[in-house]
């Protein structure tokens, strides 16, 4: 810590937790998320390589759910070394640049599958509405750019968020919420005026559930088509390729809605239960997209069980 010219102690090392009340079985902890991270990470490169080996999975679908596949590695990844560091060795001081790099990547990547994930309602729509002419209007050239801007897009959007931090003074307060770096979390440490970084945060924010809302109203389209269709066999076929990326979603945006109104009316709500649901957010979804998407979707189940030697 140093001392600056208005005689307050600046902050030069954050602190994370791991779960409130639990300190004593951080290490036993430690096995089932080390053991989440690396299936979440084996999976989803198992995902990525199936895809990019398999001449008959290069379509849309399956280029955007490498995408997404990409986005949950990036998250498992971005919040790695934070999460092990607390709940194996106990270390959880962090240099203020290192937590705004670990908040950048972070919300940088679930901005980033939240853009996918409406894409993806968005290519089931018109797989289902306009099937004769799928792969015309999503050719490889246009989805290779479509995720490209979707990249650049989600990496410039949170790219003000480690400057804004860093303009930020720290005195006082150093012990942050989670066991990794937030922006919210790090800017409530601030004892200077934040305003800027409170109102970005909030259209931030807001791009993020303007996509879930554009996804809902996806399938408001989607089901129309369904109940459009004559034959009741069709319909459940339909409705049967929307089935994975259904729980993609749900897998992504209930931990932030249930957060979200645990923070807004939780008047005695547990710090645990906070920390836990936090947790859950950045360890489920990619944990649980790749085995989502190996069950129910026959094609990548066939070649990934074929590419281990299993079929």
């Amino acid at each position: 810590m140093h001392t600056d010219n208005s005689s307050k102690i600046e902050i030069t090392t954050f602190f994370l937790i791991g779960i409130p009340g639990l300190e004593h079985a951080h290490q036993w902890l430690s096995i089932p998320i080390c053991l989440m991270y690396l299936v979440a990470i084996l999976g989803n490169c198992t995902i990525i390589f199936v895809i990019r080996t398999e001449p008959s999975l290069h379509a849309p679908m399956y280029y955007f759910l490498s995408m997404l596949a990409i986005s949950d590695l990036g998250l498992s990844l971005s919040s790695l070394p934070t999460m092990l560091r607390t709940f194996v060795f106990n270390a959880t001081g962090i240099s203020p640049n290192t937590c705004f790099a670990q908040e950048f990547f972070i919300h940088g990547f679930t901005d980033m599958e939240s853009s996918v994930l409406l894409v993806m309602s968005f290519d089931r729509f018109l797989a289902i509405r306009n099937p004769l002419r799928y792969n015309a209007i999503l050719n490889n050239a246009r989805v290779a750019k479509m995720c490209l801007v979707f990249f650049i897009k989600s990496m410039v959007l949170m790219l003000p968020f480690p400057f804004t931090l860093k303009s930020l003074t720290y005195c006082k307060k150093s012990l942050l919420s989670h066991s990794y770096c937030l922006h919210q979390d790090v800017m409530k440490l601030s004892c200077s005026d934040n305003t800027v970084d409170f109102f970005y945060g909030f259209f931030v924010a807001l791009c993020m559930m303007s996509d879930s809302v554009f996804i809902a109203v996806s399938y408001i389209f989607i089901l129309k088509t369904v109940m459009g269709i004559g034959s009741h066999k069709e319909r459940l076929k339909a409705l049967s390729t929307c089935v994975s990326h259904i729980c993609a979603v749900l897998i992504f945006y209930v931990p932030i809605i249930a957060l979200a109104f645990m923070h807004r009316f939780g008047n005695h709500k547990s710090p645990s239960a906070m920390v836990l649901i936090a947790d859950i957010f950045l360890l489920v979804p990619p944990l649980m997209n790749p085995i989502v998407y190996c069950v129910k979707t026959q094609q990548i189940r066939k070649k990934v069980l074929g590419k281990l030697g299993l079929k």
